[in-house]
């Protein structure tokens, strides 16, 4: 009768059939030692054991072996319904059960395991508490350590001192010695908790202490992310003679990607090399670790070395080092990573698919990302948030916002990090009212906006210089205690300064209780652009007295400062000490903020004499800041050598034809701007149009140049000429004859 059913045929239902034919003999013992013994794979087979036991009347037996009681049937049974998550039976089989047996705490614990192995943990707890209701049952070192899991996956730390209180009390009155396995649980609990003082007080209170208790310690210590203690205890782990495994080396590696110091990288070539001395260089888990580690600490390099020295690699292995490259803003590689795997016949999980789509969007590949939309529809990841924020940047970066708008429209489950990505979607495409909308939105759907979502909106304010709206959402950071968040203060400060409102910037950052290096980067940024050099400098003083040690965008920030104030000597003396005491390299922003500050200054030779002493070849933008210097300061006949250098290595840039155009309409030689504009136009190149945008009574207007459709024109055209006339008064001159 059994092979009549639908089930497939599996080794338990073969054996059942074997042990009910009469062909082969074997004494009952064996054959009910054998099927006591026996697995079933689903509940189907479950049902079909229980009911042998019925038919055959071993459910209430008890089989001696060499005078040992083996109570095999009936708990059995109790652990089958319940590792199948069929708890009412198993309580129906657990009720049924000899006083002897059900007395007994390995069957209490076998239910109990299977509550948390289901992911039951609240239901784990009230059974934990219905075994302490039990009279002659009692916990035991596979009880607590149970119980307190469940406490550590809720995250629940007063439960876990209620636990902590009980097995103190077995101690001294049932004399209980709780094994290091319950130790271990208990400095878990409290790590995960948040509790991480306690934990490491139960750490240093133990007499003995092995391999995975060192462990344990070190993975909650990272979870709270102490990372500094985290790699002291590793090193204190070595000093005391223990030899770490491939689990406590691959843990604590991430740590080093994570400390705030110049020696992170360091740090985890030296773990590296302890992986090598120990025999871990070929173990997959650790090689995953370090080649996150290498790109996180912006390595990309050595993270593709490590990657390509493996002799197995999974698809966690491709997973990471395409996030790596993802990360480091390498989006090529990234992408040609990503089809090398595909082409090797791995399937792509999701957080893949999430880290690669970026790529797609900055090269602006809309018709690969939709590819790969296409793609994440058959595997059927549309439903991931993750993913699908990843798409909304992918198609944002890509200009298409109403792909974008589709993608968050057809989310079924929306989160508020989906309503975060539509936000900075819009934000990045300049549709500053669609913006706001979605952000209205997000309070409609009762979801309570996040630090990133003031990060995302905050932007939005600054641009339109929605003052009353940026308050508004000050108070809401102040409300929902979000304001100790530094990202946000530091957001709210570059909203007021850019809106104008210095000296409420400057309160907020005397306000803030945590600082960090983008922080002291944003006020000496704001003090910069609106020329008070001195201000900049105070601060960045400030910045080294507080010991934050400053970033090649400090050294930008001051020196847009110097270049808008004319501080050429400062400016110098900034430029050498970046080398000379911090130890870096400039970039090409920096060589061009030094072209832009001597040329602006007139120093024009200076600025040509920089240009040629540069280590590395200089980019456009330096180019063109030379060039307009020349304009500004009437050196033609320079100018237009470099002009013509320019328009012969970068015909794709429009911003030269039209300095170039403007230099010669500015010496009236038309017929020579007349062929640069017509090169752009040869070249299919367009000047795109300025836009600027203002909002009264929260209606956002747009304007651009000559824009005559704006629908209160003809007040604003007045008003236009009015100021054009007060301009003249105060002597401000226009340069002549300038085209575009």
């Amino acid at each position: 009768m059994l092979f009549k059913t639908k089930q497939k045929f599996s080794p338990f239902l073969i054996f059942s059939n074997f042990y009910f034919s009469t062909t082969y003999q074997f004494s009952s013992q064996t054959k009910h030692i054998s099927l006591a013994n026996s697995t079933p794979s689903t509940l189907f087979e479950t049902k079909v054991l229980h009911s042998f036991y019925l038919v055959s009347g071993l459910f209430h037996q008890t089989l001696y072996d060499h005078k040992r009681v083996m109570p095999l049937f009936g708990p059995h049974l109790v652990n089958l319904y319940a590792k199948f998550g069929n708890f009412k039976d198993a309580f129906l089989v657990f009720d049924q059960l000899p006083a002897h047996q059900k007395n007994n705490i390995v069957s209490w614990n076998s239910i109990l395991r299977n509550f948390l192995n289901l992911g039951m943990f609240h239901q784990a707890i009230e059974f934990f508490h219905l075994i302490l209701n039990q009279d002659l049952v009692v916990p035991d070192n596979y009880t607590y350590p149970l119980a307190l899991k469940a406490c550590s996956a809720l995250n629940d730390l007063q439960e876990g001192r209620k636990i902590q209180t009980l097995i103190q009390n077995d101690k001294d009155y049932r004399n209980f010695t709780p094994s290091i396995h319950v130790q271990s649980a208990m400095i878990d609990m409290f790590a995960k908790c948040g509790s991480l003082d306690d934990a490491i007080l139960i750490f240093e209170g133990m007499p003995y202490r092995d391999l995975a208790l060192w462990t344990v310690i070190i993975c909650g210590t990272l979870h709270n992310r102490e990372y500094i203690r985290a790699m002291c205890l590793f090193k204190r782990m070595r000093y005391e003679g223990f030899r770490p495994d491939s689990v406590s080396v691959a843990a604590v590696l991430p740590a080093c990607s994570r400390l705030e110091s110049s020696r992170n990288k360091e740090l985890g070539m030296a773990l590296h090399g302890c992986a090598i001395n120990c025999g871990f260089e070929g173990d997959l888990f650790v090689s995953n670790a370090l080649i996150d580690m290498y790109c996180k600490c912006g390595d990309t390099v050595e993270g593709q070395s490590v990657f390509c020295n493996m002799v197995h690699k999974d698809a966690v292995s491709w997973g990471t080092l395409i996030a790596g490259y993802s990360q480091n803003c390498e989006c090529r590689k990234s992408v040609d990573l990503y089809m090398e795997m595909r082409m090797s016949g791995l399937r792509t999980s999701a957080v893949t698919v999430a880290s690669v789509l970026p790529g797609f969007g900055r090269l602006g590949l809309l018709k690969q990302g939709k590819e790969m939309h296409a793609y994440i529809l058959k595997q059927g990841f549309e439903d991931d948030n993750v993913v699908g924020s990843a798409l909304i940047d992918m198609y944002s970066n890509c200009g298409s916002s109403r792909e974008a708008e589709h993608v968050f429209g057809s989310t079924s489950h929306r989160d508020i990090m989906l309503w975060n990505s539509m936000i900075a979607a819009h934000s990045g495409n300049d549709q500053f009212d669609s913006a706001f909308r979605v952000f209205r939105g997000i309070w409609g759907c009762m979801l309570k906006p996040n630090s990133i979502t003031l990060m995302s909106i905050l932007p939005v304010c600054t641009k339109l210089g929605a003052l009353k709206q940026g308050k508004e959402i000050h108070s809401h950071a102040i409300r929902s205690s979000l304001l100790n968040v530094v990202s946000v203060g530091n957001s709210l400060i570059d909203m007021y300064c850019k809106c104008g409102f210095l000296q409420l910037g400057v309160n907020l950052f005397n306000c803030m209780m945590d600082k960090n290096v983008v922080t002291y980067n944003t006020i000496i940024s704001s003090y910069g652009i609106h020329g008070y050099a001195d201000n900049a400098f105070s601060f960045f003083n400030s910045m080294k007295a507080a010991r934050v040690k400053p970033t090649k965008l400090t050294f930008i920030a001051l020196l847009s400062a110097c270049r808008h104030a004319g501080l050429v000597d400062a400016g110098e003396s900034l430029f050498n000490s970046m080398i000379d005491n911090y130890g870096m390299q400039p970039d090409m922003e920096h060589y061009s903020c030094m072209v832009d500050l001597l040329g602006r200054a007139g120093h024009i030779e200076e600025a040509c004499n920089f240009i040629s002493r540069m280590p590395i070849e200089p980019e456009n933008d330096i180019w063109l800041s030379l060039l307009d210097a020349c304009r500004l300061h009437n050196k033609f006949k320079l100018a237009e050598e470099v002009g013509k250098h320019i328009l012969q290595n970068e015909l794709r840039d429009s911003g030269c034809h039209i300095l170039m155009s403007n230099l010669y309409a500015s010496a009236e030689r038309w017929d020579d701007a007349s062929k640069v504009r017509s090169m752009l136009k040869e070249n299919g190149l367009t000047k795109k149009p300025g836009h600027s945008w203002i909002q009264v009574d929260r209606e956002i207007h747009k304007f651009k140049a000559r824009d005559t459709n704006h629908t209160k024109f003809e007040i604003i055209s007045p008003m236009l000429e009015n100021l054009l006339l007060e301009m003249k008064k105060e002597e401000y001159a226009l340069e002549p004859n300038i085209l575009f």
